[in-house]
């Protein structure tokens, strides 16, 4: 991370590299060492006294110091009276200093990244099934539009990562979030500027007798237009959480002791994690409101054309995003006690001088654009970090895909409704991606793990989940639907024939424009009940299921008469439920359990004064090979498991049924080519790290030696540098 923070006052808060000159020469403000005890100074004497993870903010500014370098002396005064206090502009209240500390923009930071996890991983991926019914859409446009925001995300994290890392964070991050809040709005306009979704549902409509087709009229065709709406609404978000990932790391690893870094930036990526589970909780409630609130409908949450209240989510957190981001604009670009940090970097940095151009090592490197192709230069010279970023980019792949249809994956495998299936895909993440995020940060600090041993950490995350990942050989069987997988017998039907019509239904005159699901009481589930040649519907039991009678479609075994059939999708009987839903819980755990090792071992293989600009260029290639094409590929792969179209007046809709072996095979094949992939990075990036000569392994061995006998271990892990930070 860059050293040379720009401030509007001059740089009295950092500190400053001098030649050596007289005594009378010197700033009376810096000390000067008496060459009696030159020998014997070293990085111990900038630590300060120990102190909790959580409690840094609370010791006093550090007392300037002198520390020889060879022929350098490195002095750092006190900030400034007002050049760290918390407020906006000249407005700095002594009540709001309180919150002047790690802790306090920590739990800001969190919120932010709670809520933009909650919007973008939570409520889109929730909605998305409901959106695509509401907008026409296929999965693999619902799937473009999941991608924009990682596509806002390239474009803007060379120049955030680049000139933010030299600007004013905190910032950088307030206005970042408005954006967001902006973006949220944006993708729930569509439900207000587009007339009312209204279903014609009644007690006849659909029974043999008086089915009635469903007029086209001037019904308008065009709403999948609104797709370039919600791809805004993406981008704004994409564009807004830029700094969250970059700036807010190292804002907070530049404010903190090193080796309490990942305690912080383990809760952090926590927040971020929980927020998709409380997206997906929230937004699964939602979707048992219907869209249209205040107004009745026949329609139950159980059948295919119900749409809920997709759009209430995203006015909340859009209203939040604006609450959030005012005291996160009134923090200064350092915290108090921050300099002590600063001063052990540069102390550190001038250690590992050798490595790069004399030019890189200077401390005005990177403030200005002509820098710009050096720094990528440097990162592309990288054998370790390139490594790296394409690892990282295998796992988002997977990540994006299955998060923006893992709830289609479950409600097509088990037979559950939307709101079922966002629910339970909830319970999954929560624990799962929540606590291997936090765990993952844990082990790092409480393990002492440094350098390789954090790769082959990774390393084995990596292996775990690609053996877990081979439970898609395993999948639910599809529930019988006459017509569409079997025949009106019961007997199979080859796949990719439809016959809806037959002898029993062909005198009703069945038209394709409504779909509304039945379970026969012969356990074959019908389009509709006139497929199923319902004559009567029965009025409603007392758990409000509707009941049709006299189906001639629908055979009995015990009786001369005609079956019944009931409204909504046949229950299903899957035996590798369990096994699924376990599997899936250890496929996402050892995926987010190596997401903050490997973070950290981004840290440490690149300079000091490149972190910020290091993490977002390694964004840029997760996003381009990852996130963007992720939930593409799974959406058109999704597609091409699809049996049953939607047929709106000659157009193709979206999807009403889906081939759950297929989808099974595909997500299988899916996921072992990138976890195959995600592991074979890591190995070679292990084998780098620790073989090549002047690997930062080695330069990690040396360091012990630089610091006093009396340090203790756990101080030379608090030594923050780009390779002995741990996160």
């Amino acid at each position: 991370m860059p050293q040379h923070v720009m401030g509007d006052k001059p740089f009295v808060s950092m500190p400053q590299l001098v030649l050596p000159s007289p005594p009378s020469a010197l700033d009376d403000r810096c000390g000067h060492t008496p060459s009696s005890r030159r020998a014997s100074l070293s990085l111990g004497a900038l630590r300060p006294a120990t102190h909790s993870p959580l409690d840094s903010c609370s010791q006093p500014l550090c007392q300037p110091r002198a520390q020889k370098h060879g022929a350098r002396t490195l002095c750092y005064t006190a900030a400034g009276p007002r050049s760290s206090e918390c407020g906006w502009r000249a407005f700095t209240p002594k009540c709001l200093q309180a919150l002047n500390t790690p802790r306090g923009f920590l739990g800001f930071l969190c919120a932010a990244s709670f809520l933009q996890g909650m919007t973008v991983n939570g409520f889109i991926n929730t909605v998305i099934t409901s959106i695509e019914r509401r907008y026409d859409l296929h999965s693999y446009q619902s799937g473009l539009i999941a991608s924009t925001y990682d596509l806002a995300a390239c474009l803007c994290l060379t120049f955030v990562s680049y000139f933010g890392g030299n600007g004013h964070k905190p910032r950088w991050l307030g206005w970042g979030v408005l954006l967001m809040g902006a973006g949220s709005l944006v993708f729930a306009l569509p439900h207000f500027t587009t007339g009312p979704y209204q279903v014609e549902v009644d007690e006849g409509l659909g029974l043999c007798r008086a089915n009635r087709s469903v007029a086209c009229g001037n019904r308008a065709s065009s709403l999948s237009s609104y797709r370039l709406v919600f791809m805004l609404g993406q981008f704004l978000h994409g564009a807004g959480a830029t700094p969250l990932y970059t700036l807010g790391v190292t804002y907070l690893d530049e404010n903190v002791k090193s080796s309490y870094s990942p305690v912080y930036i383990a809760i952090f990526y926590t927040a971020a994690i929980l927020g998709p589970a409380a997206g997906y909780l929230i937004g699964g409630a939602l979707l048992n409101i219907y869209t249209e609130i205040g107004r009745r409908t026949e329609l139950t949450t159980e059948s295919p054309l119900w749409v809920g209240a997709w759009w209430v989510g995203f006015l909340g957190t859009g209203a939040a995003a604006f609450f959030i981001a005012v005291p996160i604009l009134g923090y200064p670009r350092q915290l108090p006690g921050s300099q002590r940090y600063v001063a052990m970097r540069a102390s550190e940095t001038h250690q590992l001088k050798d490595r790069g151009p004399q030019a890189a090592r200077s401390p005005g490197f990177g403030k200005t654009i002509r820098d710009l192709p050096l720094s990528i230069w440097l990162l592309l010279k990288n054998p370790v970090f390139i490594l790296l970023c394409l690892a990282g980019a295998t796992e988002a792949t997977l990540i994006a895909g299955m998060s923006t249809f893992g709830p289609k994956f479950l409600e097509s495998q088990f037979s559950l409704s939307t709101s079922e299936a966002a629910t339970l895909f909830g319970y999954l993440v929560v624990p799962a991606g929540g606590g291997g995020t936090f765990l993952g940060g844990f082990f790092v600090n409480k393990l002492k793990l440094r350098g390789s041993s954090i790769i082959k950490f990774c390393l084995t995350c990596s292996l775990t989940s690609l053996l877990a990942i081979l439970v898609f050989f395993a999948h639910c069987p599809n529930v019988p639907m006459a017509g569409v997988t079997a025949h009106h017998n019961g007997s199979v039907l080859p796949e990719g024939h439809l016959e809806l019509t037959a002898a029993c239904n062909a005198a009703c005159s069945c038209g394709p424009g409504h779909y509304s699901p039945v379970c026969g009481s012969d356990g074959l589930m019908y389009y509709s009940p006139c497929h199923a040649g319902c004559l009567e519907v029965a009025p409603p039991g007392p758990g409000g299921q509707k009941v049709y009678r006299d189906c001639r479609c629908v055979l009995q075994n015990f009786s001369s008469g005609f079956g019944h059939a009931t409204a909504g999708k046949c229950t299903s009987t899957c035996q590798s439920k369990p096994l699924l839903l376990v599997f899936i819980f250890v496929v996402i755990t050892f995926t987010f359990l190596s997401s903050i090792p490997a973070l950290t071992a981004t840290l440490r293989c690149v300079g000091d004064q490149q972190r910020s600009f290091a993490l977002g260029i390694q964004w840029i290639v997760v996003r381009t090979l990852g996130g963007i094409p992720g939930p593409i590929a799974f959406g058109w792969l999704i597609d091409k498991a699809c049996l049953l179209w939607q047929d709106q007046c000659g157009q193709q809709g979206s999807c009403f049924l889906y081939q759950n072996a297929t989808m099974s095979r595909y997500m299988l094949i899916a996921g072992l080519v990138y976890k195959v992939l995600g592991f074979l990075f890591f190995a070679a990036a292990y084998v780098l790290y620790t073989c090549l000569p002047g690997s930062p392994q080695g330069l990690e061995a040396s360091l012990p030696s630089q610091s006093s006998a009396s340090d203790s271990p756990s101080d030379l892990q608090g030594a923050p540098s780009d390779l002995q930070s741990n996160v």
